[in-house]
């Protein structure tokens, strides 16, 4: 097909979370008439989130879902356009750059990558086994089924605590698990955690296999500092122990860090001329909802510079 013949778009967003959404907003309202790749977790990780708190202009909080569509009903006001699909292969050698999904092949001048990052693993016996099974790695979306149970969540940092927190709602108990003697978390998410009376905490420990046949029935646990095991009863265990960039489609195409993160400068401009990148597929360091969504619009932004320019 000559490209006289095929639909060229003036800019394709991969991703819908916080930084697509906002480049989608910015880029509709620059009539770009973008057009957004949702891949197959709508609104990203901040959609798996029961409460943020930390997002401005929402003093008692905002659901995680409930943000990601205020976001959606935004971008669509100004005339963004969503595809529920997913990009499979890209061809970033030449413009215009050739997108091909499940079915079908787009084009486009330019390009801004919002792919995020998805929940690290911990790669111990059992863990695969029984994901779905009392193995989750979304309190928001697996809460519920642990009403009255024992639930372990795995990890220090802000996300375990939040979502140990939020899983109090159902279980009997949560008791937090982290490889160090001190947690990660914000001062305050921790002393909330702390006076939760579901919540308890051991420290200084690893979960190096997770129990059960059908479902979950237990954790072994190794304490690192003195070298005992022992095994913790739980019915379900949550693991928030990183993330990891969601990069694969550009290894080798695109500058990637030591991490695996999308390399950018200040301008959000990747080593190729056109494409862009936001969010947590470009950000190893702040992680943060209200970032990745600046970082989003700051895309747009450059992106609207790019195609005035004429390079």
């Amino acid at each position: 097909m000559e490209n006289s013949e095929k639909t060229v778009e003036k800019v394709i967003i991969l991703g819908s979370g916080p930084a697509g959404l906002s480049a989608a907003i910015y880029a509709a309202r620059a009539e770009l008439h973008p057009l957004l790749f949702t891949g197959t977790d709508v609104g990203g990780q901040a959609a798996t989130t029961s409460v943020i708190e930390n997002y401005p202009g929402f003093p008692e909080g905002v659901g995680g879902n409930q943000l990601a569509d205020l976001f959606t009903k935004n971008a669509e006001k100004f005339g963004a356009r969503f595809e529920y699909d997913m990009v499979t292969a890209v061809d970033l050698s030449r413009r215009p750059f050739k997108l091909t999904t499940y079915g079908k092949e787009y084009f486009t001048q330019s390009l801004i990558i919002t792919t995020g990052a998805s929940p690290n693993k911990l790669n111990i016996a059992g863990e695969k086994e029984l994901t779905g099974r009392g193995v989750s790695y979304c309190a928001t979306c697996d809460g519920w089924f642990f009403k009255d149970k024992k639930v372990a969540v795995v990890g220090g940092g802000d996300s375990a605590l939040e979502e140990g927190i939020f899983l109090t709602r159902y279980a009997s108990s949560v008791t937090i698990i982290h490889r160090r003697n001190e947690l990660r978390a914000g001062v305050l998410l921790q002393k909330r955690a702390k006076e939760n009376p579901k919540i308890s905490f051991i420290l200084d420990t690893v979960v190096e296999a997770i129990e059960g046949k059908d479902a979950v029935s237990g954790l072994e646990l190794k304490n690192i500092k003195n070298g005992e095991s022992n095994t913790l009863a739980v019915d379900g265990v949550f693991i928030f122990v990183g993330h990891s960039p969601n990069t694969d489609l550009f290894r080798g195409v695109l500058d990637l860090d030591e991490k695996g993160y999308i390399r950018i400068d200040e301008r959000m401009r990747t080593n190729i001329a056109g494409v862009f990148a936001a969010g947590e597929v470009a950000d190893s360091r702040y992680r943060q909802v209200v970032t990745s969504a600046g970082m989003g619009a700051a895309a747009a932004i450059e992106v609207t510079r790019f195609l005035e320019s004429g390079e």
